[in-house]
């Protein structure tokens, strides 16, 4: 199973529909659960889902510090793993509530299949500034320099785009292919 970490984004509860509609088992819980009852559901990977800002975003930072699961960041849940992992957010130099067109320059995991260009529905006012070291950028757009980025060595990606929504044609395919990231990773000894 999937967990969906609420992070009182307007979306959040799109992730998890997504997500049934694909038939892949998740749960959509609130970011105040504890580190010890997310360890009790025993999932495979946590999706950290969007928000208003990284002061409500509850435990998520602790999820991402101290749970090894591979995890997806969207938008906020983005931002956040940038921070947590030494990177820096801040204004958009363009705030965005429009469908945009990204360039993928490694299609890598989460991208595979979708490359070079992806339509999504950018909807944000902050935005990752400083790539974390240890990450690498994966896509970005004439907006945003840095739309995905993924850790170099683990199983932890972020997208600061919605693929849960209608203007994100091709995001099934992005949880798809982050299922398939949980499925192999929770197969290892």
């Amino acid at each position: 199973m999937i967990l969906v970490v609420n992070n009182h984004g307007q979306y959040n509860h799109r992730i998890q529909r997504t997500l049934h509609y694909l038939k892949i088992p998740s749960e959509l819980v609130p970011n105040t659960t504890s580190l010890n009852e997310i360890e009790d559901k025993e999932p495979i990977g946590l999706i950290l889902g969007g928000g208003p800002s990284v002061e409500r975003s509850g435990n998520s930072s602790q999820y991402v510090e101290k749970l090894d699961y591979p995890i997806l960041g969207i938008c906020l849940g983005h931002q956040i793993l940038a921070e947590t992992y030494g990177g820096q957010i801040g204004s958009a130099g363009s705030e965005s509530y429009a469908q945009i067109q990204i360039n993928i320059q490694d299609e890598n995991d989460i991208f595979k299949g979708l490359g070079p260009t992806l339509d999504v529905w950018a909807s944000h006012k902050d935005e990752v500034t400083k790539l974390p070291p240890e990450f690498k950028i994966l896509a970005s757009s004439p907006i945003c320099d840095i739309e995905a980025m993924k850790h170099e060595d683990k199983p932890v990606y972020g997208i600061q785009f919605h693929p849960e929504v209608y203007h994100t044609p091709e995001g099934p395919k992005v949880f798809e292919n982050f299922n398939t990231v949980c499925s192999e990773y929770s197969k290892k000894p």
